[in-house]
């Protein structure tokens, strides 16, 4: 039977579902019927603008295939969980790990949970480290404006800490939902942060009969900025129904540093989270989003009447740079895209450079609230995403290619790092390409990992080489010094932190 958090509030399973069953091409509760199937829009070859080009006259049409769907079920609550939705997916380190909003009878207070599972596949099936179908990571706070009820998960991970952005509210039936966060070093356990407050409440620009609120969050990290799109039902560019997106910027996770808010005009400094709300990126409910580098875009993935839509912008918001695509197919609530720990388009492991996977889940079927989470994808093909100097080396972080000194060189940070030995290459690297991109020509060099360069370890801190540029680069991984013939020297933690860091060189870390 159906908890009280999906009779009325901030679940998208009750209140969402009366609320916003009057959106037109944009929103619902019932999804399309049929096999998943994908519409294509195909153009050869794609041309790209540059920082600074001219718009295109009129958005590029993006060539789609790789077509691929989970052929049932690939994460659940189990049976004890009415309900399993507003999933969020990281590709972490070689694993994909989801988090979503449900509810279980033993977590502690009545309401509203978020799940957490794993899986080594994004259309995998998602297990917890007990073998269990979930386990509940993050419930209501007692006494909280989310004392009941936290929902709609969207997680990133920035210098090795992740950030939970989520829908809180008091009690069943409570308007005016707002938005609060939480970090972790692990995903599984959390602390709120800013004292336990939102960081974002409704604007109350204008009410209309839905009155659910801000809600919904979807959280990435770009230049130093986290962005945060989300709903808000009384926000002035809202529709008549309450749909709308909404983004704000700020230098820190709590959206207190250098805020920012959207506007017709780009980004502006605002005083507060909750100043009138002018400007919305897409007319829809439960988005999500991530930038994709070999694109230079953002793309938002929203529902429309038959699948999940991806709608492009640019950088600046000035303009939709390419034409959107749809994955059709089954669903009842918003899609979580799969995504990089920073909440980018992952990067395509086999043409890192022509190639952009897009995968996602979604729920797709409603018994008594939305259920039945799946997995849907596509690739985008046929672009060039490696044109320059700075969109290669976005694209490329992590990947190596062959040196003109015949080594190799990694890619780290927007810069090189030269490797002497291709089996230790082989190890800090996603992959390493057969050529050498032309666009990396203007990367500079800034390290040198040479045969038997010292290994530095201290207690509960990385392995790392102490390079030539006399910075400790930490590897993880203890058979990179193996490989290198590297003598590892032990010390303490205070001189290990004397020196200064380079990048981690570890595949797993990007």
């Amino acid at each position: 039977m159906r908890g009280p958090a999906v009779t009325g509030r901030t679940g998208r399973a009750g209140r969402l579902c009366a609320g916003f069953a009057a959106v037109a091409l944009v929103a619902g509760c019932t999804g399309a019927e049929g096999s998943p199937s994908v519409h294509l829009d195909a153009v050869e070859p794609l041309v790209v603008p540059a920082d600074g080009d001219e718009p295109p006259a009129e958005p590029v049409p993006l060539s789609t295939d790789a077509h691929r769907s989970s052929p049932g079920v690939v994460a659940s609550g189990g049976p004890s969980a009415p309900y399993n939705y507003g999933p969020t997916v990281l590709r972490d380190g070689g694993r994909y790990r989801a988090w979503w909003c449900s509810q279980l009878p033993y977590s502690p207070p009545p309401g509203d949970d978020i799940l957490h599972a794993e899986a080594t596949e994004p259309g995998g099936q998602y297990r917890a480290a007990d073998g269990s179908p979930a386990v509940p990571v993050f419930s209501g706070n007692p006494g909280g404006f989310d004392g009941m009820h936290t929902c709609d998960p969207s997680v990133i991970k920035v210098d090795g800490v992740y950030y939970l952005y989520y829908t809180g509210a008091p009690g069943d039936h409570a308007d005016g939902n707002a938005i609060g966060v939480a970090s972790s070093h692990d995903g599984l356990s959390w602390t709120r942060l800013a004292e336990g407050r939102p960081v974002v409440t409704a604007a109350e620009d204008e009410i209309r009969d839905n009155a659910y609120g801000a809600g919904q969050p979807a959280v990435l990290h770009l230049d130093g900025w986290f962005h945060l799109m989300f709903t808000d039902t009384t926000a002035a560019a809202a529709g008549w129904n309450g749909a709308g997106q909404f983004v704000l910027r700020a230098r820190d996770p709590e959206f207190r540093t250098e805020l920012q808010a959207l506007t017709e005009d780009g980004f502006r400094p605002v005083a507060s989270a909750a100043e009138p709300r002018t400007f919305s990126v897409v007319d829809a409910f439960s988005a999500d989003w991530m930038w994709v580098e070999a694109l230079d875009a953002f793309a938002i993935a929203h529902q429309t009447e038959t699948g999940t839509s991806i709608t492009f912008w640019d950088r600046e918001f000035r303009y939709h740079p390419y034409q959107r695509i749809l994955v059709e197919g089954p669903w009842r609530e918003g899609p979580g895209l799969v995504r990089d720990p920073l909440g980018h388009a992952p990067t395509s492991v086999t043409d890192p450079c022509g190639r952009v996977p897009i995968d996602l889940l979604r729920a797709t079927t409603e018994e008594t609230a939305p259920t039945g989470i799946a997995h849907f994808g596509l690739d985008i093909h046929g672009i060039d995403g490696c044109r320059d100097a700075e969109r290669a080396a976005a694209v490329l972080d992590g990947f190596a290619v062959p040196s003109p000194e015949r080594t190799v060189d990694v890619v780290v940070d927007g810069a090189l790092v030269r490797v002497e030995r291709r089996s230790v290459a082989e190890r800090l690297a996603v992959r390493v390409l057969d050529e050498r991109v032309p666009a990396l020509e203007g990367l500079p060099v800034i390290a040198r990992v040479n045969p038997g360069a010292t290994a530095v370890n201290a207690p509960d801190r990385p392995l790392a080489l102490l390079l030539d540029d006399d910075r400790l680069w930490p590897v993880v991984d203890p058979e990179v010094a193996e490989l290198n013939d590297s003598t590892t020297v032990e010390t303490s933690v205070e001189s290990w932190e004397r020196h200064e860091l380079g990048a981690v060189l570890h595949a797993g870390s990007r």
